[in-house]
């Protein structure tokens, strides 16, 4: 433990899988009690114990964060049981691939409510808590094309985008001691990833192979990211020694994009 994070109660949205469930156990491994949401209960359930087994206090909660309603009594069953929060990480699965002018206006108004919104109304609920404590760390999970779009991921770009514009208003309202950042992934080893691999291949008439070629040739470190390296970030930026970062989109890309 050497992030001064000891003691401290995170709440990780999508902490059962992929990003999410890397950056619980790193927070974990940090000392800190950990909330994790999800869709999946019988993944819950297994992060849980997986999270008890380190010897930190972990709970679990099953919410879709398209019903914000649902969202809003699900961070209010956290702060009954954990008390208030220091750490909050919005993390939420991507959008179906496809051109944006395809998607329909409920597939973007759905999107749109399960990132945005979801991390709106967790926000409102445990700054308040953030305050009591005289600490908070927001930390998004969101993209790379907040600074670049990607091609065929239009509904996806849109969004990302506006979490970009979200976050970063919200780090000129945030009182001292409460900071909001955004971590930018590249292509990351999860099974989001190997589902849009495939699916691109499919849409293409190409081989999986071809696609995963395709990725590591634009990286100039010539793989995929690790979640764990995503986690990484994710444990600075809510440590005590990120205190001066705030309304800042890290990318944690091999190099990838082509802007500063």
């Amino acid at each position: 433990m050497s992030e001064g994070l000891h003691g401290k109660r995170a709440v990780v949205c999508g902490g059962s899988r992929g990003i999410g469930r890397a950056i619980a156990d790193a927070l974990a491994d940090e000392g800190v009690s950990v909330a994790i949401l999800g869709r999946d209960p019988k993944s819950l359930e297994e992060t849980t114990r997986a999270l008890n087994a380190k010897g930190v206090d972990a709970i679990s909660v099953s919410v879709d964060l398209t019903d914000l309603d649902a969202t809003a009594r699900a961070a209010e069953e956290i702060s009954v049981r954990m008390g208030d929060v220091h750490i909050l990480i919005n993390n939420s699965g991507g959008p179906e691939p496809g051109p944006l002018l395809k998607a329909t206006t409920n597939t973007m108004m759905r999107v749109f409510t399960q990132h945005v919104l979801a991390s709106h109304v967790l926000a409102q609920n445990f700054v308040p808590g953030m305050e009591r404590l005289g600490y908070g760390r927001i930390i998004n999970i969101v993209s790379t094309s907040v600074r670049e779009p990607i091609h065929h991921l239009g509904v996806s770009n849109t969004v990302r985008a506006a979490m970009g514009g979200w976050s970063k208003t919200l780090s000129k309202e945030l009182p001292p001691g409460i900071t909001v950042n955004n971590i930018l992934p590249g292509f990351t080893n999860t099974d989001r990833l190997t589902k849009l691999r495939d699916t691109l291949a499919t849409n293409n008439h190409v081989s999986p192979e071809s696609i995963l070629a395709g990725w590591t040739a634009a990286v100039p470190e010539h793989r995929l990211a690790e979640p764990r390296e995503i986690a990484a970030l994710a444990v600075f930026l809510a440590s005590p020694s990120a205190a001066y970062m705030r309304g800042t989109s890290i990318a944690v890309d091999g190099g990838r994009t082509q802007c500063i």
